[in-house]
């Protein structure tokens, strides 16, 4: 396409398919500069759809490979967050010569969204929404929606303000093409609308989307005046992206937001190894315990075969807790104020689980042969009854110990505003792991014939 200078194929690639597909397909074959000679193909308002669907890093790298010119008009057609959030990413130097080039009318709204903090629902608005007055007719509603709609990002709720921009309540489309044709707007709304901050956090934003099945939001602010809306789609972004930062975090990894083949190589080597070697250092302590009990472990070495046993335990029903509190709390299910529930919840379930898990652990430890049991070279007689209990006990102990410390750790992060997914499962089962031997060779020693 591009080595015969096919102008027409390159019209047809980047006009009949989705955008979507369009910039996925540019992204891996392409240098921004083929891509550009594509692009330059269609009209400036296909170029903007295509330009969007772009990842923001290779957004940045287009725009240094046009002109100044072209990429404001481009600017003036794109969707007001999408512009927003580029022009947060940009040199300010390159921002602030793209945003003297774009119409003012546009300049405004840029300014207007940009001021938001990135991590706010001020951050992810959008300004091109549909509304009207209260006191039109559902027939007058029609007509002036239809003029709106070319310019507007959807239409399927219509917002109802008054002179002042205050939200006074919203009426779907639906609701207004079925409705009377003289039925005023204002007894035809929904007066309780479901609505969210300016300076709210993305995350809460995406709770009530997902609460009450809207396409989209208002956003207000202080006084009540609607100041943009944020569609469900900007809100997947959203969800994606917090899911896939508390996916890495639960993997004692720091977040990486590339591309997992594209990221680069130092960049995930350096969010690997800081996590990996801080549990290193903690996992000496392990060290540090076996060490301590070094003279038991002599005298009746058949409890050294069982420490990965009983150790595991506590790291794996400590992640499974850990996993559920995280993502609970993700979705709103729990909060910092249900420490006290979540506490007897994960007690009564640790000792269920430690139950089962000790029964387990029983019967193998009694099952363990005499010459493990008791070697020739060992002074000390081990029955084996007792030693299945030692066994059991401790694995139901570490177990309810694992469960305690994997549901409380994220709720005392959360307190102390640190991420719960710093919480993770490697950071919990190496916590679990030294302490887990502290009761390992304390229960031993209160049975066994030391």
């Amino acid at each position: 396409m591009l080595a015969d200078n096919d102008t027409a194929e390159m019209q047809t690639f980047c006009e009949t398919l989705h955008p979507a597909t369009v910039a996925e397909a540019l992204a891996d074959e392409y240098s921004s500069e083929e891509v550009w000679r594509i692009l330059s193909q269609t009209n400036i308002a296909n170029q903007a759809l295509i330009f969007e669907y772009f990842p923001i890093d290779w957004q940045v790298k287009l725009v240094e490979g046009t002109g100044r010119q072209h990429m404001a008009r481009l600017i003036e057609q794109m969707s007001h967050d999408d512009r927003a959030d580029l022009l947060r990413r940009l040199n300010p130097r390159v921002a602030e010569s793209l945003l003297r080039l774009v119409d003012e009318a546009d300049r405004r709204d840029i300014a207007t969204l940009v001021k938001y903090p990135e991590n706010s629902a001020g951050a992810l608005m959008t300004t091109d929404y549909a509304w009207l007055p209260a006191h039109i007719t559902a027939a007058e509603a029609l007509d002036r929606l239809r003029c709106q709609a070319p310019d507007k990002e959807t239409i399927y709720y219509v917002y109802v303000l008054d002179d002042q921009r205050h939200l006074l309540g919203v009426v779907s489309l639906r609701d207004l093409i079925l409705a009377d044709r003289q039925t005023v707007l204002s007894d035809l709304m929904e007066k309780e609308v479901v609505r969210v901050r300016a300076t709210d956090d993305p995350e809460h934003v995406a709770q009530e989307i997902a609460r009450y099945d809207l396409l989209a939001i208002p956003v207000v602010d202080e006084e009540n005046r609607l100041v943009g809306i944020i569609t469900h789609d900007d809100v997947m972004d959203v969800v994606v992206q917090e899911a896939t930062e508390d996916v890495h975090r639960l993997g004692a990894v720091g977040p990486i937001a590339e591309n997992y083949l594209e990221a680069n190589f130092l960049t995930v080597w350096r969010k690997r190894v800081i996590w990996l070697a801080c549990l290193f250092v903690a996992e000496l302590f392990t060290f540090t315990a076996m060490a301590h009990f070094e003279d038991e472990i002599a005298k009746i070495v058949v409890l050294s075969l069982f420490i990965p046993l009983c150790i595991s335990t506590g790291g794996n029903s400590g992640s499974q807790a850990a996993t559920l509190i995280i993502r609970a709390m993700a979705l709103g299910q729990v909060t910092v104020g249900d420490w006290w529930r979540v506490l007897r919840h994960e007690l009564l379930m640790g000792l269920a689980l430690g139950c089962a898990l000790g029964a387990i652990g029983f019967v193998r430890a009694f099952f363990t042969p005499q010459s493990t049991l008791n070697p020739p070279s060992q002074s000390i007689i081990v029955e084996p009854l007792q030693f299945s209990w030692v066994i059991a006990q401790a694995v139901c102990i570490i177990c309810v110990w694992g469960t305690l410390v994997g549901s409380m750790l994220p709720i005392i992060f959360k307190r102390i505003h640190v991420d719960p997914g710093v919480a993770s499962s490697p950071f919990v089962a190496t916590f679990v792991d030294v302490t887990g031997i502290v009761f390992y060779f304390s229960i031993a020693k209160m049975y066994l014939p030391f």
